[in-house]
């Protein structure tokens, strides 16, 4: 599969999975609710462990996106790292091969855009972005009850994974964004999500920028005999 940019309709699993990026920059183009709603439909027939079904979705467009997005960009004015985080995104004592590959994706996306490393200021602006769902018509919070554990994260991922091929099949593109965690506090203002549940993440939704230098993000993959043993064949 080619490195470069799709924003064609995904005709299988296989090149949804290839053409998937996180993408950060937007065309304005409204998204319709019933495309919204088929796509969480469809997804809610994840595999999920005793059927538990731990998501919990809540979707923004419009007046109601705007008016988030607006609180939050006045907000980081007094604290742009946030509210503090619903939880450690990583590991405090990141290893590698993780480390490396945290590193070299973030040195990659800088890159892109024209951010020198030294930039401080630039990376802060860039961080923002995250904040106004990169432009995003839609944005989307994926929530989970507190009580759950490591499997039911585990359907949650398999859940968001199943939005963003579903949406790669209509020529949509996503940005999944653990960052929306730091803002919990702010997020539950605008939306229904109740304090007995964790927000995991927050989902940019709608039609991709074709030409925007960011969104040749390419990041790499380790090979399949790194990360996989074989016996028996």
């Amino acid at each position: 599969m080619s490195e470069s940019f799709s924003t064609e309709a995904s005709p299988s699993v296989s090149h949804a999975i290839q053409t998937r990026r996180s993408v950060r920059a937007f065309l304005p183009d409204p998204v319709a609710e019933s495309d919204v709603r088929e796509i969480l439909e469809i997804a809610s027939r994840s595999a999920s462990g005793g059927n538990l079904q731990p998501w919990k979705v809540s979707v923004l467009a419009g007046a109601a996106r705007d008016a988030l997005v607006g609180a939050v960009a006045e907000r980081m004015l007094a604290t742009p790292f946030g509210e503090g985080p619903e939880y450690d995104i990583y590991p405090h004592d990141l290893t590698e091969p993780y480390h490396g590959r945290r590193g070299q994706v973030a040195k990659d996306m800088y890159a892109l855009v024209g951010i020198e490393r030294d930039d401080a200021a630039g990376r802060v602006r860039q961080m923002g972005r995250n904040f106004s769902f990169f432009d995003a018509p839609v944005g989307m919070f994926i929530s989970i009850d507190r009580n759950m554990g490591p499997p039911q994260f585990s359907d949650l991922g398999i859940f968001l994974q199943s939005i963003m091929l579903l949406a790669r099949e209509r020529g949509l593109h996503t940005c999944p964004q653990e960052a929306w965690s730091l803002w919990g506090k702010s997020i539950r203002e605008f939306t229904d999500i109740p304090e007995d549940e964790l927000i995991f993440c927050g989902v940019s939704l709608g039609y991709a920028v074709p030409d925007a230098a960011i969104n040749d993000l390419y990041t790499g993959r380790a090979p399949v005999d790194e990360f996989a043993t074989f016996k028996g064949f």
